[in-house]
């Protein structure tokens, strides 16, 4: 009788099927999390999707050696996951479906698609004059693999990009300036993109202050997370007419009904959707099929994020 070497629990069906036949020595599990685990030891535990952190608890007990998230985020893990965990992101899986959905916000704002949908809706035909994305700056404030996924993507519209992240670095590109710039770089860019992780220290990171250096009509385009940005001052900035924004992320999350953003003009939301497209799946797919081929060879795992 052959002894798996490897158990893998798998959170539903459609992620097991992406994943193809089982390599020689490894066993699948479903396991949803919103039950006790099926067994002791799981030698690599996939959370769903969404909602993941209030089900790592369940993890109390399992023998596990890694827990392999869906998310690129990992904010509130560590205070909930158990002691002796890997814990690693989903980095590589939600690059390229964030940076289109921060190219179709900036897009759609820059030339007016809203209000063409509104008009349309009535019946009417309302052209209008709108600015171009080309020969527009765009600051990026956040330099990940989404702010480098969508930088490439802006590029290609004729745009000038400033990076911004941590620390200044230089790459083939140019200067990666520090955040100590930002007041400077606020004040000339055209769209302000944040894409940075929350942490103690991007909690509110974009406030009344943050947006004050930004010019009348800035874009201000938030893919990263609620919270990064204070709500209040959001609302503030966009009700004056001052500023306009994009956001697939909101604080609180899902925004209330009614509340006074959605009335806005110059206000684009989506419902945190970044990721959630078709190209999900085959990457973590792809991305899962790698943290087992390593662990069977005795490597470490990718996207290490957090060891509790």
């Amino acid at each position: 009788m052959n002894v798996p070497r490897l158990t893998v629990s798998m959170p539903d069906y459609r992620l097991r099927e992406a994943l193809g036949p089982a390599p020689e020595g490894v066993s699948f599990v479903e396991w949803d999390m919103t039950h006790p685990a099926p067994l002791d030891a799981i030698s690599i535990v996939v959370p769903p999707y969404m909602g993941t952190t209030k089900l790592l608890p369940r993890l109390a007990g399992v023998r596990t050696r890694l827990v392999q998230s869906q998310s690129v985020g990992y904010d509130g893990v560590e205070t909930v996951l158990p002691p002796g965990i890997v814990f690693a992101n989903a980095a590589s899986v939600h690059e390229t479906s964030t940076a289109e959905l921060a190219l179709a916000l900036i897009l759609a704002s820059q030339r007016g698609i809203p209000a063409f949908v509104r008009a349309a809706e009535l019946g009417r035909w309302a052209p209008e004059w709108h600015e171009s994305l080309a020969d527009r700056t765009v600051l990026l404030v956040g330099y990940g693999g989404v702010g480098r996924a969508i930088e490439s993507r802006l590029l290609a519209f004729e745009t000038t990009v400033i990076r911004v992240a941590r620390t200044e670095r230089f790459d083939e590109r140019g200067v990666v300036y520090s955040t100590t710039f930002l007041p400077d770089l606020l004040a000339q860019a055209d769209i302000v993109v944040v894409s940075v992780p929350l942490t103690e220290t991007t909690t509110h990171f974009v406030d009344d202050a943050f947006l004050s250096h930004m010019r009348d009509g800035t874009l201000f385009v938030n893919v990263s997370r609620g919270p990064v940005a204070d709500t209040a001052a959001l609302l503030a900035q966009a009700s004056s007419g001052r500023l306009r924004l994009a956001l697939d992320v909101t604080d609180p999350e899902p925004l209330p009904d009614g509340h006074p953003l959605f009335a806005l003009a110059n206000v684009i939301i989506s419902p945190h959707v970044g990721g959630a497209t078709s190209a999900m799946l085959p990457r973590m797919a792809r991305l899962l099929n790698e943290q087992i081929s390593r662990m069977l060879r005795g490597e470490e795992p990718l996207n290490v994020v957090l060891r509790t």
